[in-house]
């Protein structure tokens, strides 16, 4: 019996000392580990197995954490994490206090950039590149690894073309599969496809007409192949590209054959790659469905429908109707920035754009969100997905800023159903015709109404524009809240000894506000508490606050909502106990009254 190598790889220092032939049972033990952790804990999966041999590959040749390694995105950066010193709490990755499911500057020296979102690698990489330049240091290496979704977004084009120009000692290696989190799409794909086919000519290479040193493409699991082209280009000054080819899922049949599905599978058996399925009988819908199967319902009787998303057909239910209209539904692939400006141009024409974009990743449109729609007042509709915490993504998928951001933003409509009913409610209002843009919010995970498809689908209700809506009456202490983190105060409030003393206000506008409503309220209540699940600097809370000094009230107001830090991994039961504004925090603070 071999003996088991891993457990002997503490840091890459340990692995170099390994002998190259003794790598591809390192690969093996490699991906059987995560197999076992993640088939236990979930995460993601399909990404990480993906590039084992190159991740191996890289520590060998290359001396992090002196020379700089960036992983765009950070999907696939488990075997990374295992082989420099985490490999003993990797059992912990995703969870409250424990390692991130990214790569963060504060968790390892071997992660040398935080990422998340993608897209970043190239221009980090090169702008450490300068850096080592301007200092004297021209040995130094900095690699970026890059998937195929992730290259064709605007910014790393831009890395790319500045690169170009310098003297930079960079490698772009990009790993292309073919897929991202949803098969890749666009020009490039099909450039990149035709590169893998040999039906490209040489004298045709893009990136080669960017100055980089070209070569590839290369079978990214034969890891001899990856370390002999890694030693070569180690020597090779300035800007380079080093095109592999891999399999997302590699090692495990399953999720080699389903990528999309086990790019983060949840719980499933390690030896047969079986997920293991949930009953999902009576559960309430998961929001991004209510959106695209409403959306597809209004599409049919609306001609003028337009959806659009920006790679995440799955995640945000467009392909509903994708399926269904294939002619009126994009995926733009990972622009965010075009997608709302594509969704602006299209309304100048008269079209109904539903825009669905994850509010995490709304902030790298921001500037098109406010000078491409609503400087020009165009009544895009903007739908954000996983709004709030999120859980286990982390500090960088909290959709927890964009009632702050938007709400800034003259013209701009925002809106956060309490339920399924309201979220369907609205988005046939918007369809009816606005004259503004609306952004609606809504949260990741299931609703509260386990029939809403059989019983709801389909039978809309228009909703008046800046109305708030009492939901329990009360005599002391006015409880404002907005969106689903309502129902965590209609809970709360069922369970404390005197429940006629809170009264409880759903205010999914937070623009614009329900003035009338407020003065009613500031003159009925000396005691306001307002509860939103985004920050509470500058979101609804302090909306009310805005309203109540500019009114001169003296009415006392709590705000609470999602404290000024970056919240960290955890489950969303566990991030909102710590933010004071899951259903037992509620109801110790109501009780108070």
């Amino acid at each position: 019996m071999k003996n088991n190598l891993l457990s002997n790889i503490n840091n890459p220092t340990d692995l170099r000392l390994l002998d190259e032939a003794q790598l591809p049972q390192v690969a093996q033990e490699l991906r059987g580990f995560i197999i076992d952790v993640v088939a236990v804990k979930e995460g993601h999966l399909g990404a990480s197995l993906g590039i084992i041999e190159l991740t191996i590959a890289l520590h060998y040749v290359f001396d992090t954490p002196n020379d700089l390694l960036i992983w765009d995105v950070g999907h696939q950066a488990y075997g990374h994490k295992i082989l420099t010193g985490r490999r003993e709490n990797f059992h912990t990755n995703r969870q409250l206090g424990g390692i991130s499911g990214f790569p963060k500057r504060s968790e390892s020296i071997y992660d040398a950039f935080g990422v998340g979102h993608s897209s970043t690698s190239i221009s980090a990489a090169l702008g450490m590149a300068i850096a080592s330049n301007l200092k004297g240091d021209f040995n130094k290496q900095h690699i970026a690894v890059i998937g195929d979704a992730s290259i064709v977004s605007g910014m790393a084009f831009e890395g790319l073309n500045h690169a170009g120009v310098t003297d930079a000692n960079l490698l772009v290696i990009l790993n292309d599969n073919a897929i991202g989190i949803d098969p890749s799409v666009g020009a490039l794909k099909q450039y990149l496809t035709a590169v893998k086919a040999g039906k490209n000519p040489r004298q045709n290479n893009m990136i080669k007409s960017l100055n980089f040193n070209y070569s590839g493409p290369i079978d990214g699991h034969d890891i001899f192949t990856v370390i002999k082209e890694l030693k070569r280009l180690q020597k090779t000054k300035g800007p380079k590209f080093l095109h592999i080819i891999t399999t997302k899922g590699k090692g495990l049949q399953q999720a080699e054959e389903n990528q999309v599905k086990y790019h983060a599978p949840g719980k499933f058996d390690a030896a047969t790659g079986e997920i293991h399925i949930k009953s999902e009988e009576n559960l309430p819908p998961k929001y991004q469905d209510v959106f695209g199967l409403t959306v597809l319902d209004l599409a049919k009787k609306n001609e003028k429908i337009i959806g659009i998303t920006p790679a995440m057909p799955s995640g945000s239910s467009l392909k509903f109707m994708m399926e269904a209209f294939p002619k009126r539904a994009f995926d733009v692939g990972i622009a965010e920035q075009h997608a709302v400006t594509l969704a602006a141009g299209m309304a100048t024409q008269g079209m109904v754009v539903f825009c669905n974009i994850y509010s995490t990743f709304l902030q790298r449109g921001y500037d098109q969100v406010i000078h491409d729609v609503a400087l020009q007042n165009l009544p895009v509709i903007f739908c954000l997905d996983r709004a709030g915490l999120v859980g286990e993504d982390g500090a960088t998928h909290h959709g927890v800023f964009d009632l702050a951001y938007l709400r800034c933003i003259p013209n701009m409509i925002v809106y956060a159903p309490r339920n399924e009913i309201a979220l369907q409610n609205i988005l046939y209002t918007a369809q009816l015709g606005l004259d503004h843009p609306i952004a609606i919010r809504y949260p990741r995970g299931r609703g509260v109404i386990a029939d809403w498809q059989t019983q709801h689908l389909g039978t809309y209700k228009k909703i008046e524009i800046g109305k708030s809506a009492c939901i329990k009456e009360g005599s002391k202490v006015a409880v404002l809240s907005n969106g689903t983190i309502g129902n965590n105060v209609i809970l709360a409030i069922a369970k404390i000894k005197h429940p006629e003393t809170i009264a409880h206000y759903d205010f999914p506008f937070v623009k614009p506000l329900d003035e009338n409503a407020l003065h009613t309220i500031f003159t009925e209540f000396a005691t306001i508490i307002t509860i939103e699940d985004g920050a509470v600097k500058g979101g609804f809370g302090s909306a009310i606050l805005e309203f109540a000094s500019k009114n001169n009230y003296t009415s006392k107001v709590t705000v609470l909502g999602i404290p000024d830090e970056f919240i960290e991994q955890g489950t969303v039961a566990e991030l909102q106990q710590y933010c004071k504004i899951d259903v037992k925090s509620l109801e110790i603070l109501f009780s108070s009254y």
